[in-house]
């Protein structure tokens, strides 16, 4: 019990930087992809899908005749440039659908601008899906994406085909209460965590969104695009998409889920806590999808795709096929 409870106090602090992101300057452009200067981006040859939405748009990149579809879902105040690596692998033989969600990473807020966001963007990925004509495709979410993915599954079970959930477990509120905590007991912390997001100075908000990113990129020299991304989303969607992360609990609807299920994860970022420990975590907060894969990838840090691009897309190829 005490392990966990140092466990969530630990989660807490990281969470909340993680969620912390800068105010934002600019709106309605796409950023840079990762790792390139902005020329290298004036072509960037990719398309936007047909779709209208105030909750997100979609990156639409692949052949004229996949052999099938992947959704891509980036985590909380990310962009699609994330899955740029990812995007390069895949689109060669798969339509590869990089969501940019409303509000994050330069992008207007729109619908997002209040309320919950996870869930809403859930709902409408589910429209995507119907109104593309996409044959249940493959769903990929890292962190919030993740939740997002597992909404998607365990909500719209005939819209998805397989889902992979990149670090992320299915309540993230756990981590910052004792043992025993549910969503709605977590509500007033939430609540607290969300106003002090919101009433942070400018200056302390970058600074612990800076922190946040810097930690949860082992690799130095790609946190330039998710440190930018970061900067230009929104704050108050940012806030209002953490705290809901905080107070969802999806472990009853995760068995609903019927489609093949991988969970890649990390160990977490503090030396006290081992290898088991994670895995006993990860393990216990899936206990309720037993078919799920769960696999854990040494030497990486939040952002798997990043710190081990090799690994994450062998895991993804395997995982396709």
């Amino acid at each position: 019990m005490k392990t966990m409870t140092a466990l969530a106090a630990l989660a807490g602090a990281l969470s909340f930087a993680a969620a912390a992101p800068a105010l934002a300057q600019a709106h309605g452009d796409h950023g840079q992809p990762q790792g390139q200067a902005p020329d290298a981006a004036a072509g960037h040859g990719h398309a936007h899908a047909a779709f209208e939405s105030g909750r997100f748009h979609v990156r639409v990149d692949g052949p004229e005749h996949p052999v099938g579809d992947v959704i891509l879902i980036p985590g909380l105040s990310s962009s699609p440039h994330a899955f740029d690596l990812l995007t390069e692998e895949l689109k060669g033989r798969y339509r590869v659908h990089r969501i940019h969600v409303q509000g994050f990473a330069g992008a207007a807020a729109e619908d997002n601008a209040t309320g919950p966001v996870a869930a809403p963007v859930a709902e409408d990925i589910a429209r995507y899906i119907a109104e593309q004509g996409l044959n249940r495709p493959a769903v990929i979410g890292h962190s919030m994406g993740g939740t997002i993915g597992m909404m998607l599954a365990a909500r719209r079970p005939d819209s998805v085909g397989k889902l992979m959930v990149v670090d992320m477990v299915p309540f993230m509120g756990m981590m910052f209460g004792p043992p025993g905590t549910t969503a709605e007991s977590i509500v007033p912390l939430a609540d607290q965590m969300y106003a002090g997001m919101m009433a942070s100075p400018e200056e302390q908000y970058r600074q612990q969104a800076a922190a946040s990113v810097t930690g949860m990129i082992r690799t130095e020299a790609l946190r330039a695009g998710p440190l930018d991304d970061t900067a230009r989303s929104d704050r108050a969607v940012s806030s209002a998409a953490f705290r809901e992360l905080v107070v969802t609990d999806l472990r009853p609807e995760i068995g609903r889920i019927t489609v093949p299920t991988e969970v890649l994860y990390v160990k977490f970022n503090d030396p006290r806590m081992t290898d088991e420990f994670t895995d006993g975590v990860y393990r216990a907060s899936f206990a309720n999808l037993p078919g799920a894969t769960l696999t854990r990838i040494d030497d990486s840090a939040h952002f798997i795709m990043l710190d081990q691009p090799v690994r994450f897309a062998a895991e993804v190829n395997a995982f396709l096929e």
